[in-house]
């Protein structure tokens, strides 16, 4: 990052692995980090984030947090105001598509209520609940990001083959939440730029059951995409809160 973004205190949501735990990698080797707080259900569980606590200390700090239960958001942000005194940078990675013997929809036989409510409360209210439990860690006068984690196929504009109804859905709904907060805290909050992100298809858990179809120059691993990321969120002005990127830098329509 250069010096016209410089976060010196960063909140990763859903950093266990894939992209979340990129993000803090890569922002724990910037030295201007005071400290990166990285949440999991269970962060004593990852390798990667313990392997990267015994690394850089205290630097980094995790917190246990599951997006499903509304004590534990509470809970997750009440420490992270123990620990921090702002948020520079908030990152809203946790993603649902499959799991738990659910899987993305083909057709409308296979919507379920089980299936919806899983996608949309890890994809759309978790994000949207992190940033009201941490909004009084942006109560500053610097230059801060909230980028939630999006993706293309929540583009209703974009929508070419159907089918993947809950997760389309979900990331649709956060990107009008997104938009939403955007605008609210251009009033209240005007130096915080908050961003839906589209990061290209990474070769994470997420996507392991769909990546043969993609080219391998189209497959990013999960370093890469947050470089990629993090140049797109180093660019950003407050003229572009509330608005889609894609890794690239390119806006994506609605």
């Amino acid at each position: 990052m250069t010096a016209a973004f410089q976060p010196r205190f960063a909140f990763i949501q859903g950093a266990s692995r894939g992209i979340g735990l990129a993000f803090v990698e890569n922002l724990l080797a910037q030295p201007q980090i005071e400290c990166v707080l990285a949440s999991s259900r269970q962060p004593a569980e990852s390798s990667g984030l313990q392997a990267l606590r015994q690394q850089y200390g205290d630097r980094l700090q995790l917190i246990p947090l599951d997006l499903a239960d509304d004590q534990a958001i509470a809970a997750a942000a009440e420490k992270a105001m123990a620990i921090v005194p702002r948020l520079d940078l908030l990152v809203n990675a946790s993603g649902f598509l499959h799991g738990n013997g659910l899987g993305p929809e083909k057709r409308l036989a296979q919507v379920s209520r089980e299936l919806l409510l899983q996608t949309f409360t890890t994809n759309t209210f978790g994000p949207i609940l992190m940033a009201q439990a941490l909004e009084p860690l942006f109560k500053h006068k610097d230059l801060a990001v909230l980028a939630n984690i999006s993706a293309r196929v929540g583009s209703i504009g974009d929508n070419q083959l159907g089918g993947w109804y809950s997760y389309r859905a979900s990331k649709s709904a956060l990107n009008m939440l997104t938009r939403t907060l955007a605008l609210e805290w251009q009033r209240r909050h005007p130096n915080a730029i908050v961003v839906a992100l589209h990061p290209g298809t990474t070769a994470t858990d997420l996507s392991a059951p769909f990546q043969a179809n993609v080219p391998p120059e189209k497959l990013f691993s999960p370093d890469r995409t947050v470089r990629q990321l993090l140049a797109v969120i180093n660019g950003l002005t407050p003229a572009d809160s509330g608005q889609f990127f894609a890794w690239d830098g390119s806006p994506i329509p609605w």
